[in-house]
C-alpha cells in the first residue's frame, strides 16, 4: 500500500498552482508548504482529509517524466479535474472516456503537468 508520493518540477510555484486547480474536483487540496531545513528546497503536500499524500518539490525536473492515477468517485469527477487541469495549464493526454482495453468500466481522462508527467484521475465504477 502506497501513503504518499512525490514529484520533483522545475518551476515551484507554476506546479504548485497547477496541482491546486487541477486536483481541486477530486477534493484535494494544498495542505502544506514549507522548505526543509538544511535541504534548500520548497516542498507542498496535496491531499485530502487533511492528510498530504501527492507531494512536490522542486528538486529539479526529472529526465523521465512520470504517471500518476487519482482516485476518482464518479465519471463526472474525471470529467471536471481534465476541465480544470486543462484551465490551469495542463497539455491534454487523453480526453475523459472509457478505456475498456484496461476493463469494462475503466473512465479515465490525462494531462500533461508543466514538467510533462502524465497525470491521470480515474474513475472504476458502472456508470
Amino acid at each position: 500500500m502506497i501513503d504518499h508520493i512525490g514529484l520533483s518540477v522545475s518551476d515551484f510555484a507554476r506546479a504548485r498552482d497547477f496541482y491546486r486547480q487541477a486536483l481541486a474536483p477530486l477534493d484535494y487540496a494544498l495542505i502544506m508548504e514549507f522548505t526543509p531545513p538544511d535541504h534548500g528546497i520548497q516542498v507542498a503536500g496535496f491531499g485530502a482529509g487533511g492528510k498530504p499524500d501527492f507531494w512536490i518539490s522542486d528538486d529539479g525536473a526529472l529526465n523521465k517524466p512520470l504517471h500518476v492515477a487519482f482516485s476518482a468517485r464518479d465519471r463526472a469527477t474525471v470529467d471536471a479535474f481534465h476541465k480544470a487541469a486543462l484551465a490551469a495549464g495542463g497539455r491534454d493526454n487523453g480526453a475523459p472516456g472509457l478505456r475498456p482495453h484496461y476493463h469494462a468500466n475503466y473512465y479515465g481522462a490525462f494531462v500533461r503537468d508543466p514538467d510533462g508527467h502524465n497525470i491521470e484521475a480515474v474513475c472504476h465504477a458502472p456508470a
